[in-house]
């Protein structure tokens, strides 16, 4: 499986949207190899790009870079300045809008015994919000998303992990250690 991540070769960072998907990766890929499932991210930017920013996000899956290569654009993930400036491009399976050089994606592949692989599944755009498992709790929350008046698009809220405010918590991490004192209902458990 790949993941289609946002971060162009004249980019500073990668995609704060893209970002909260790589929060959701790297503690799954253990899991997804144990059933023989390998996830990986693919950008445009060099490979020095990218590994500057995974180790500023403290993340450790496997991401390569697809930069000078068509691999982006086969999949419908990048786009050319001219397609920008007219304001169409094929994406999410339809000519459309959208909005930058580098779109998100999701793209799955089966290698077969004989060694021969196949493109399964690809998915855009808000088809990806089920990587997002903060979207599963947001939408627990009585104030659900919350995104109808974000600008310029739904997930402008989304920072990078490290760029939110300080002391977002709704209680101090002292509180928090005691409560989980209070209530240990796994103390038999590692």
């Amino acid at each position: 499986m790949i993941y289609h991540f946002m971060f162009g070769p004249d980019w500073e960072a990668a995609c704060p949207s893209c970002s909260i998907v790589g929060d959701h990766i790297d503690p799954g890929v253990t899991h997804l190899a144990n059933r023989d499932v390998t996830l990986v991210a693919v950008s445009r930017a060099a490979l020095s790009q990218i590994e500057a920013f995974k180790n500023r996000m403290g993340w450790r899956f496997k991401w390569y870079s697809s930069f000078g290569s068509d691999f982006n654009r086969d999949y419908n993930v990048s786009f050319t300045k001219d397609e920008v400036a007219s304001q169409k491009m094929y994406y999410n399976y339809k000519v459309q809008f959208f909005p930058r050089e580098e779109g998100p994606g999701a793209s799955v592949f089966h290698k077969d015994a004989k060694g021969n692989i196949f493109h399964t599944y690809s998915t855009y755009g808000r088809g990806l919000e089920s990587l997002m498992g903060v979207y599963n709790w947001l939408d627990l929350a009585p104030k659900g998303r919350d995104e109808q008046d974000q600008k310029p698009h739904p997930m402008a809220w989304v920072r990078h992990h490290d760029r939110y405010e300080i002391d977002y918590f709704a209680d101090s991490a002292e509180s928090a250690k005691s409560a989980a004192g209070a209530h240990n209902c796994c103390s038999g458990r590692s």
